[in-house]
């Protein structure tokens, strides 16, 4: 086996491993977030939470997509893109439902659970960082993971404006602001992945 051979075989083991832990974290987090953001009546935490799963998807499209040819790499980035498109456009239906027919966010757990999964996405974060000029499905897992502490940090002042206002219109506003960070990521991705890049 040549040099050559022997670096690509470490870092494909390399990317597995990383990829490994963000599905555990995501997957854990997704589990967290859908159970208190129901509890807290909070379409943030909700949409946090979908958000999770949809990451928890794409690292495992992209675990699968490992060591295998750049075509696959490009599918694989691409059906990541089209999961955060179709998430961004559920999360939207549930701020519709919720703007209709009313909601109670509870600050305590918008704040707790705001900073859990800041701190779970800033390590997830780091471990991707060295990754996230790589290829392509390692380049959409990086999107996924920067997007997710800016819909984070926004929950936490969210949930601190549903405290001072006593109204559910900032945590409203921030499920808002997710889709559409959610939206462009997916965009985002879509374009990276494209043949011509």
């Amino acid at each position: 086996m040549s040099d050559c051979d022997c670096h690509k075989a470490s870092e494909e083991i390399k990317e597995r491993s990383v990829l490994v832990t963000l599905l555990a974290i995501n997957g854990f987090m997704f589990l967290v977030e859908i159970v208190l953001g129901i509890l807290a009546d909070s379409t943030g935490l909700v949409a946090d939470s979908l958000d999770m799963l949809a990451d928890a998807t794409v690292y495992g499209i992209a675990l699968y997509a490992v060591g295998r040819a750049a075509s696959v790499k490009s599918k694989a980035a691409r059906l990541s893109g089209w999961l955060q498109i179709a998430l961004a456009a559920g999360v939207f239906l549930d701020i519709l439902r919720r703007f209709l027919y009313g909601s109670e966010p509870d600050f305590w757990f918008m704040f707790g659970v705001g900073i859990a999964a800041l701190i779970a996405n800033v390590i997830c974060l780091a471990l991707l960082a060295r990754h996230r000029k790589g290829e392509v499905h390692m380049r959409a897992s990086w999107i996924f993971s920067k997007n997710d502490v800016i819909a984070n940090l926004g929950i936490i002042v969210a949930s601190l404006l549903v405290y001072m206002t006593d109204s559910p219109w900032p945590d409203l506003a921030i499920g808002a602001l997710i889709t559409v960070v959610v939206l462009r990521g997916g965009i985002q991705i879509l374009k990276n992945s494209s043949p011509d890049n």
